[in-house]
């Protein structure tokens, strides 16, 4: 998939949670770095990722030519955990005009009035093309859950109905990669508090951001259940360890690469030129 170097194999399968699994999120320490631990380390990965996002831009262009396939990114992670700085860094060679992102915040009265993926199924990407979902519709088995938003009958249900979603958007060409960004108690509130402190994050600053701390344990157990439940062969969770941000950037873009370099697309035929 990658290149012979040793820190450039697929790394990114050790992040891969198997389907039906009985994954805990303590399984893999949000601190966690492998396989760049050690001296030295962040360097490596610092060079691979630019390295990645070279490739991922030549990629995507192929992918945008050809219109082959689509490209499903689903980022979830509670609060400060790095999402946007994950399409800030890792996106930040792919074209524009063949990527997009998508925020899903608190659901509107008129997506309310529709089943709860009305409003994600309209923004999934046609071929050629990359989505972003920053959160998702996952939001209705974590927030809805956590403060019983809905009755635990109802939210159930959903994990079903998201497996028959994904897998009908994949036999239809949607590639589908959901990262998990896990981040310690310690690092979130480092960033919270960073965010006061700072200019340009300022304004990022929520007082709900401490509220929903108190449900930190209340999360967690939801995120597991979310990805042990939801992690399939055609719509995998992939753990994304979150405290050191250059190993996020380096994961997820190893990533990116190797699924668009597995895809073996090639720019489509010249049209033929008539006789004159």
């Amino acid at each position: 998939m990658m290149t012979d170097n040793s820190e450039e194999t697929s790394f990114g399968l050790k992040y891969r949670i198997k389907p039906n699994s009985k994954f805990r999120l303590s399984d893999i320490p949000p601190d966690c770095s492998d396989p760049f631990k050690g001296k030295g380390g962040k360097e490596k990965a610092d060079r691979l990722v630019v390295k990645n996002l070279e490739q991922i831009g030549a990629l995507q262009n192929v992918l945008y030519a050809s219109r082959k396939a689509a490209l499903l990114i689903v980022l979830q992670g509670i609060d400060a955990a790095g999402k946007d700085g994950t399409i800030k860094h890792v996106l930040s060679g792919v074209n524009p005009q063949g990527c997009y992102v998508r925020s899903f915040k608190v659901p509107t009265e008129e997506e309310k009035l529709h089943d709860v993926l009305w409003r994600v199924h309209r923004y999934t990407p046609e071929r050629g093309v990359i989505g972003i979902f920053n959160r998702s519709h996952y939001e209705e088995v974590l927030v809805a859950r956590v403060h019983k938003l809905k009755p635990k009958m109802v939210w159930q249900k959903h994990y079903e109905h998201f497996n028959t979603f994904e897998k009908m958007l994949s036999d239809n060409g949607t590639i589908i990669l959901k990262f998990f960004l896990s981040v310690s108690q310690e690092e979130q509130l480092k960033r919270i508090e960073e965010r006061l402190t700072r200019p340009d994050k300022k304004w990022k600053y929520s007082s709900s951001d401490l509220v929903e701390r108190e449900y930190w344990d209340d999360y967690q157990k939801a995120y597991e259940d979310m990805i042990n439940k939801c992690s399939t062969e055609y719509a995998p969770w992939f753990i994304i360890p979150s405290d050191k941000k250059w190993f996020r950037n380096c994961l997820i873009s190893s990533i990116l690469c190797d699924t668009l370099k597995n895809l073996d697309l090639k720019y489509p035929e010249p049209e033929k030129r008539l006789s004159p």
